[in-house]
């Protein structure tokens, strides 16, 4: 087996990135490991990577030491190739789909003896249009603010929390959401105003916002989260139950499983895979069964196996 670490040095404000480098080094060396070591300096540098060492052909663990953006880009570079096994170290500021596994074994993933120890799962794939993800996309008020804060970011001397709170109130000075025809497992759901229409493989995403605490990334369903669009009044006082995922029993909120959704709209709209994102008229998501290799720590694995009755479909170790 062949490790390769792809590490993103904006992420996590670029704390760790020394720190990780040494740690990598003196923990393969020690254990006569085949390692390379790379460091991402522009956008499209982890897909590159990750595609250049999937198509190498051998058995190759791709660990990714960064956020949700650099998951995504190595994702889609080495999608499709059995050889490959993803890994993901937390360094990022929300690493969400890390937040599917108990919060008190989180550390377990910047714990690289417990990494390179443990089991790869089967997990699966949302296929986004043209795209992969591993833990949700979504369409309405977040995806427009994550765009307005890509906007705001690139301003000299505003910071990322700053840019956030520019983009919140950018949002609500004008109309929120956004109007979308939608369908799911090719059913019509009709043409409305929504607030957010969420497709899932993890419970959560945004920054640990719960649209859909009971979805398993390896159940062979997506969860779709659809909330119709409110009034501004009444967003304050819904946001935060639906951080905590909270919001079953509210008339304007509508849970369901299934295999497929879509998503149209008369204009372009803002759409948010895994984080990143794309403006477009429409675009079609669907499950991929098993469709990656990922490393679950030693630590986690037996707490995998211990709650497998509540998964509603058996583990696969690859």
């Amino acid at each position: 087996m062949r490790y390769a670490f792809i590490i993103n040095p904006a992420a996590g404000k670029g704390k760790t990135v020394k720190k990780l480098g040494t740690e990598i080094a003196e923990y393969c060396s020690k254990n006569k490991l085949e390692y390379s070591v790379q460091i991402t300096t522009a956008p499209g540098d982890a897909k590159r990577f990750a595609c250049e060492h999937a198509l190498k052909g051998d058995d190759v663990t791709i660990f990714l030491a960064g956020g949700e953006g650099t998951v995504f880009e190595a994702l889609n570079g080495a999608f499709g190739y059995d050889n490959v096994t993803l890994a993901v170290i937390p360094i990022g500021s929300a690493n969400d789909f890390l937040k599917f596994f108990p919060r008190d074994k989180k550390s377990a993933f910047k714990n690289i003896d417990d990494q390179i120890s443990g089991k790869p799962i089967k997990m699966d794939v949302i296929k986004a249009g043209e795209h992969y993800c591993l833990n949700g996309c979504s369409a309405g008020m977040d995806a427009i603010v994550a765009k307005y804060m890509s906007n705001f970011r690139r301003i000299p001397l505003v910071s990322g929390k700053m840019a956030y709170n520019l983009a919140i109130a950018k949002c609500f000075l004008g109309k929120i959401g956004c109007r979308l025809t939608l369908s799911a497992d090719d059913k019509d759901l009709g043409t409305k105003d929504c607030l957010f229409a969420v497709v899932a493989n993890g419970p959560a995403y945004g920054g640990g916002f719960l649209a859909a605490p009971n979805a398993v990334p390896f159940d062979g369903k997506l969860n779709f989260t659809i909330v119709d669009g409110i009034g501004k009044l009444k967003i304050l006082r819904f946001i935060g139950k639906y951080k905590k995922g909270q919001v079953e029993k509210m008339n304007f909120v509508h849970g369901s499983v299934g295999e497929k959704f879509s998503i149209k709209s008369d204009v372009k709209v803002p759409i948010n895979l895994d984080g990143e994102i794309f403006e477009a008229n429409s675009m079609d998501f669907e499950i991929i069964r098993s469709g990656v290799k990922f490393l679950i720590p030693a630590s986690l694995v037996n707490t995998l196996i211990k709650n497998e009755k509540n998964y509603q479909k058996p583990l696969i170790f690859a």
